[in-house]
């Protein structure tokens, strides 16, 4: 797993140890921030079961100004504070161990400019992610990634085999 591109292109980045985590394929997130490429400099990025960290350190390195992780994984949380460290961008992260659902819950309305959600496939959380934005918009622009079979309610979804991501813009 490796930084695609802007400051930390190249950089790789340690996977936790916990085999139930599922990195973003290169491919996948090359697309996403592709997609994004507007959206990420000086923005506030919330990355959301951030795992390793990867969704929101690519945002960093790609001009965002603040980035907030949130996992409640132990074994994620030590892979995430080691990529942070060997980046050197503990001051432009805060790293929050919690459950991604409930801190949501507790956001205003467009609290960050992008969030970024890669919930476990094998869970209904990519809904639930969705309903909450619905309910408050708590960014301007909700990127969610999930099983392509997942039909989820957003403004768009795109396909990348048996990956999907589905984007949600705030009214």
């Amino acid at each position: 797993m490796r930084i695609i591109a802007g400051e930390f292109r190249g950089r790789t980045l340690k996977p936790p140890s916990d085999k139930r985590t599922r990195p973003t394929a290169d491919r996948v997130r090359e697309a996403w921030f592709s997609i994004l490429a507007g959206e990420i400099p000086g923005a506030t990025v919330l990355d959301l079961f951030a795992g390793s960290g990867a969704l929101g350190l690519e945002a960093l390195s790609r001009g965002a100004s603040h980035v907030e992780f949130v996992e409640i994984s132990r074994a994620s949380l030590t892979a995430l504070r080691a990529n942070v460290a060997a980046l050197d961008a503990e001051a432009r992260v805060t790293i929050h161990k919690a459950d991604a659902l409930r801190f949501v819950e507790r956001l205003p309305v467009g609290a960050f400019g992008v969030a970024l959600a890669d919930p476990p496939y094998d869970t209904a959380q990519a809904l639930e992610i969705v309903e909450a934005f619905r309910l408050r918009p708590f960014a301007t622009l909700l990127g969610v990634e999930h099983r392509s079979s997942t039909q989820l309610p957003g403004d768009e979804t795109r396909r990348y085999g048996d990956t999907a991501l589905t984007f949600c813009r705030a009214p």
